[in-house]
């Protein structure tokens, strides 16, 4: 039977306890902690004061960076096809060559 641990987060100043497994605790606190440094530099540059809206930029950027990772992914992956293709043309044409 799997453990569970209990811990506390805090995210722009509200505390969230939440049961965990324990492997998930060490990205957990570093997602709170990139959360909580990411809302002070939109609360600093942008002068936002209400912090569902400091919360929704935040949720925004992280989810842009996860769809971007995802389009550059699918383009590496396109290409790379791309490129075992032209390859195997090559091996093929030199094969059928000899």
């Amino acid at each position: 039977m799997d453990e569970k641990l209990k811990i506390k987060l805090s995210i722009v100043d509200r505390v969230y306890p939440l049961t965990i497994d324990p492997k998930q605790e060490e990205g957990l606190r570093k997602a709170a902690k990139n959360i909580d440094y990411l809302a002070k530099k939109f609360e600093q540059n942008y002068a936002v004061r209400d912090k569902q809206d400091v919360l929704a930029m935040c949720a925004l950027q992280f989810a842009s960076k996860i769809e971007q990772s995802g389009i550059n992914e699918s383009e590496s992956t396109q290409e790379a096809k791309k490129r075992l293709k032209a390859l195997d043309e090559l091996v093929h044409t030199k094969l059928g060559a000899e």
